[in-house]
């Protein structure tokens, strides 16, 4: 709660594509690369620890990279979408 959502989000999406020049990412626009993450946002919860950093969060739906769904019902769905920028 030390940011409105909207702010957040832009933090960690439109400006650090921006920032390091990452051309069509960031931003949910027409050309873009569909990278979506759908969550709640009364549920979302960071669950990993030192002990297990491999842990998923709690409360993320739907993750899309590339428009790709890759992560669906609390699991992997096994696409590989993602490319090294």
């Amino acid at each position: 709660k030390l940011l409105k959502m909207q702010e957040a989000i832009h933090r960690m999406t439109g400006l650090p594509a921006s920032e390091f020049g990452f051309q069509g990412r960031g931003l949910i626009k027409e050309g873009y690369s569909a990278d979506l993450v759908l969550f709640d946002p009364n549920t979302i919860i960071d669950t990993a620890t030192f002990e297990k950093p491999e842990q998923a969060a709690k409360g993320i739906e739907v993750v899309v990279n590339n428009g790709m769904v890759i992560w669906k019902d609390g699991k992997e769905t096994g696409e590989r979408a993602g490319q090294i920028l």
